[in-house]
């Protein structure tokens, strides 16, 4: 299986799918979200499936999607989700809803040569797309000592990232980085805490840097509110807490800082409407089916109006 999907029925009743409406799947993965839209939206309406891995490519290809006139995928980053809509023909401010799930598939964690698994001896690469030129081994073996201290202590909240930063700069000196291998031994030399979760964590911190995750958050937010018609809906599962702050800042203010707008007269501008004042979290039974889901995140806002 390419992945289980997370919180799928509260995602998908979140986005109260109506037939003949347009809908998007940010993360199309194994494609489980999109099934559950498509089976609502029974042939009536379209769902764009955005993804920029391609063995999930391979999984439109099943008969639900490829035999389906309501269904289009986009083989891109998440973060072009606006841009690829309009080479769709689909007009901002038109769609109901919009879907993302941020977590890794359990697919490209259990593929060795992907390298985003401290498990498998592999290059080091952590690309989701392999069409991209830059993979974990070259920011480790080019990245400052300030840069790498940042990368490990805000994106896997390293508790000694600047210990491990110095430590990779004078492990490459040696020995440039290639394999998770390398890297591991260097995590072994200076882990702090529990030995699994600190690895976890450096490797979590790499494969976000590679993939640029959080800023391709924060364009898949800003063309989400664009795109969305006035009481559309986003729905955002998250898995890391800068991820889970941005995308509640958001729809709480309408920016990622979570900076409060006025207008003249000094009335709050609230673009959403949140519908999830506290996030929806899996129940016992989904964490014991699917351990990786434990740490999820939905986060529900329905648009209000155009900015200003």
């Amino acid at each position: 299986m390419y992945h289980v999907s997370v919180l799928l029925n509260e995602a998908v009743d979140s986005l109260q799918v109506t037939p003949g409406s347009k809908y998007a799947d940010a993360t199309f993965g194994g494609g489980g979200h999109s099934k559950l839209i498509l089976e609502r939206l029974g042939g009536k309406g379209h769902l764009y499936a955005f993804d920029q891995d391609e063995d999930a490519e391979k999984n439109a290809g099943e008969p639900v999607f490829s035999e389906s006139q309501a269904f289009t995928f986009v083989h891109s980053n998440f973060r072009y989700l606006k841009k690829m809509l309009r080479v769709e023909g689909v007009r901002e401010n038109s769609m109901q809803g919009i879907l993302a799930d941020l977590g890794v598939s359990s697919h490209q964690l259990d593929q060795p040569e992907r390298g985003f698994s401290y498990r498998f001896d592999a290059a080091l690469d952590m690309r989701m797309d392999v069409r991209e030129s830059r993979t974990a081994a070259d920011i480790l073996n080019v990245y400052g000592a300030e840069q790498l201290q940042k990368v490990f202590g805000e994106l896997g909240e390293v508790r000694n990232a600047k210990t491990l930063a110095a430590a990779v700069l004078n492990g490459r000196d040696q020995k440039p980085f290639k394999t998770t291998g390398d890297l591991l031994a260097l995590c072994e030399k200076h882990f702090m805490g529990d030995r699994m979760r600190y690895k976890s964590q450096v490797f979590q911190a790499l494969r976000m840097e590679v993939n640029d995750e959080l800023g391709a958050l924060e364009e898949l937010l800003k063309a989400s509110y664009d795109m969305l018609a006035p009481g559309g809906r986003l729905a955002v599962i998250t898995f890391h807490s800068l991820e889970d702050r941005m995308v509640k800042n958001f729809l709480k203010t309408g920016n990622i800082a979570g900076e409060m707008k006025k207008d003249f007269y000094g009335n709050i501008d609230r673009p959403w409407k949140v519908i999830t004042k506290k996030a929806i979290e899996p129940g016992e039974t989904e964490i014991n089916r699917n351990n990786r889901a434990r740490s999820s995140k939905l986060r529900v806002g329905e648009k209000i109006k155009k900015t200003q």
